[in-house]
Formats: structure tokens, sequence, C-alpha cells
């Protein structure tokens, strides 16, 4: 990495609870690719001033994390199609002062479905209704999957996910006749439970009866890369996903939108390795 000089481009992260992920991502590639950039994460204050600060000084690019995949799109100038579609953004790209947020969640979600050939007639549980969750009900819709059911301890927004992508809903914790209620062939878990340096980090967001009668068990959980729920998954012998997964495809999409340029594939795993050997 290049000594820190006048020249040198920005970018940065806003997450809660920040990671090193993407840090170790972004800054290996820089260095790989010989750029005079760096990239740093940060735990906003007030999200606000955090934007505003990016306009003022000319930062690049920010990778958006919840809690503020919603909140962002009020501070921002424009939206592309990718975070318009779905109201969510992980990405804003500064260019001479205008703001475009973007979403490259869907598109590390849509790519995942293809790469593991998880059958469209899947019946799924989707755990979550927040800004990820909505990209991956989209990439689901679109993929072709239709027997959907929406969990959320919220029951307005999860209520409005489900019925904005033609899927059925039920309660986090519902006392239900159906014996089947809570299983599926696919689990996916879009909520912080089970996430580093949370008060639900030791928690599994499916119960193991749930685990025990999917086929394939999804946490979009980036780190740790090992969750509570993904070691019970492959305990259970699982085909699982892993929100390591997802944070390098949606990574990569930021840093091609930033940059422009795309890594080869020998490059991009060079840095997830990298980024994994934290």
């Amino acid at each position: 990495m290049p000594i820190l000089n006048k020249d040198m481009t920005l970018c940065i992260s806003l997450s809660a609870r920040p990671s090193n992920n993407g840090t170790r991502f972004h800054n290996h590639l820089y260095e790989q690719l010989g750029l005079n950039w760096i990239y740093k994460a940060f735990a906003p204050t007030d999200l606000g001033q955090a934007i505003a600060g990016m306009r003022g000084l000319g930062i690049r690019g920010c990778a958006v994390s919840m809690p503020y995949k919603e909140d962002v799109i009020a501070l921002v100038d424009a939206m592309d199609p990718s975070a318009k579609a779905i109201d969510s953004v992980n990405t804003i790209v500064n260019d001479a002062g205008r703001l475009t947020a973007y979403n490259t969640d869907y598109t590390a979600i849509e790519q995942l479905l293809q790469r593991n050939a998880i059958p469209s007639d899947y019946s799924v549980l989707l755990k979550g209704s927040g800004g990820m969750a909505k990209a991956t009900a989209a990439a689901l819709r679109d993929a072709g999957f239709r027997d959907v059911t929406v969990i959320a301890r919220n029951e307005e927004s999860g209520r409005a996910l489900a019925e904005l992508y033609g899927f059925k809903w039920r309660a986090e914790r519902e006392d239900s006749a159906d014996p089947d209620a809570g299983k599926a062939d696919m689990l996916i878990n879009v909520t912080p439970v089970g996430m580093a340096g949370g008060p639900d980090v030791d928690s599994l967001s499916f119960p193991q009866e749930s685990i025990e009668a999917a086929k394939v068990v999804f946490d979009v959980v980036a780190l740790p890369a090992e969750t509570p729920l993904i070691k019970a998954a492959r305990a259970a012998g699982k085909a699982v996903i892993t929100g390591a997964e997802v944070a390098t495809i949606q990574a990569l999409e930021q840093f091609v939108l930033y940059t422009g340029i795309r890594p080869t594939d020998e490059q991009v795993r060079a840095a997830e390795e990298f980024m994994r050997a934290q």
C-alpha cells in the first residue's frame, strides 16, 4: 500500500458494526493493481453528517451496511435502477459532488442462487425485513421462486415486504397447528442474529428442527464466516451458502463502480483469501 499522500483517493464504508472484510478486500486489490487508493471502515454517529462529509471531502465511494440501507436514500442525489427498484442502497458513488446510489447485494444473491443451482421450485423461509431482505426477496422473485414465506419480528415491514413481491408472511414466533410451518427446502437468514459483536452472536436464527428439514441453508451474515447457523447446517450435512460469499461478490461490484476496473478472477481470489485470513 502506498504511503498516505495528498493525491490518494479515499473510499469508505458505513456500518453500525464495521468489520475488516471490505477494508482488507478493497485495499488488497488497490495494492495488486498499483492504485493510489485507500479504504477505511467507519461507524457513524450521525449518518447525515457522514454523507455530507463524503460529498464535501470528495470521498469517491461508500459502502452502506445495516442499518443504514434505507435511511441513506433521502441523502443522495440519484438512485440507480438497481437501488430504486428495491428502495435499498448498499453503495454510493461520488462524481464531483453528485451522489448516486446503487445496490450490489441483489447481484450477489442472484449470482449465488445461480452458482449453486438452487431449484426455483424450492420452498423458502426468508427471515428478515430490512434492506438486505428486500434485495434477497427481489432476487428470489426474479429467479422464479414463488413458494417464499417472509418471517419478521416487525409485522408492518414483514407484511409489506411479502406483499411487495407476492410472497407469504408469518410472525417470527407464531403457534401453528401445521407441523411443517417452520420447515422449508431453503432457509435464508437476513437478520443480525449470529453476527460478531452483536447481542445474538451465539444464537441460531432458525431452530434446529428447521435446519434438519432443510436442503440448503443460506446466511448472509459475513462475520464470522462460520455463523452458528452455518455451523449447525454443516453439522447436519446440509448444503450451505455463506455471508462471506455474499460479501465477496457485492464488494467486487462496488470496486468496479468506484474504480472502473474489473480485476481478474485470480486477483479477486487473492483478495478474498486475504480478506478471510484475518
